[in-house]
């Protein structure tokens, strides 16, 4: 069981050089991968005069965030494990491959790339607003958690089938255009609905750079519920009693 592996970490852990080196790879990643996808959303409204989005829009989200993921994983993956997540960090703490004390220190230096991100946006683009996450006409919040748990669990299976099983072998090279890819198909199942966030991070830096929180609880409980499950259901289950490797510098 992936529970008993658990750990909490070390007191020096959060300050240990090679702590701070991954945090420093995870803001630059969500950086890059916010920037450029947020920012492909701001240039279709620019695009479009604040149009509605149309199914062309959509796929250029998808095709954003795909590529941008891509490489936001790729720059990081030798560093940090490239969680670029909130929820992949979740879900490798619930599999016991990083310490509850070394995730904080990353979902920190997510959230920070993610304001950061938007703060440059806003900047750059001449004061535009950068758009929370936000329900489409006639979606509940029930149906919103629903597409985040199941998005975010196929997201973070694919993390744990790509590039944290021990048994991965060459697959590991990969991880990071298989992880873009399942993220912007899954943007083109539930963009018209929700966002399709998948990511809290995503989440929290436009709304705080807009200051917007409707909803904003749904895209932090919806991706750590499905995370959860992933690293539950691929841990016990393909990974077992198997030699369980750690991701980068989890131990001190």
């Amino acid at each position: 069981m992936p529970i008993s592996r658990i750990a909490i970490g070390t007191p020096g852990e959060a300050c240990h050089p090679d702590a701070l080196k991954a945090a420093a790879a995870e803001f630059f990643s969500m950086l890059i991968f916010v920037f450029a996808g947020e920012g492909s959303g701001m240039a279709f409204n620019k695009l479009t005069d604040n149009g509605s989005t149309t199914p062309a829009g959509l796929v250029a989200a998808a095709v954003a965030h795909a590529f941008a993921l891509f490489v936001a994983v790729s720059v990081g993956a030798n560093i940090s494990g490239g969680h670029v997540n909130p929820a992949v960090t979740f879900g490798a703490f619930i599999g016991g491959n990083i310490t509850l004390l070394r995730g904080i220190v990353y979902w920190i230096a997510q959230l920070l790339g993610s304001v950061v991100a938007c703060l440059l946006l806003k900047f750059a683009t001449g004061g535009l607003e950068t758009s929370a996450f936000s329900l489409s006409t006639d979606v509940s919040v029930l149906n919103a958690l629903v597409f985040e748990i199941v998005m975010t669990f196929g997201l973070v299976y694919t993390v744990y089938a790509t590039a944290i099983d021990p048994k991965k072998g060459d697959l590991g090279i990969i991880a990071p255009i298989a992880i873009g890819f399942i993220v912007g198909a899954n943007i083109l199942a539930g963009g018209a609905f929700d966002g399709a966030s998948m990511n809290p991070a995503v989440s929290f830096g436009p709304a705080v750079v807009s200051w917007t929180w409707a909803n904003h609880w749904v895209y932090w409980v919806g991706p750590l519920i499905g995370a959860a499950i992933a690293a539950l259901v691929y841990d016990n289950i393909f990974i077992g009693g198997s030699t369980h490797e750690q991701l980068p510098t989890t131990d001190y």
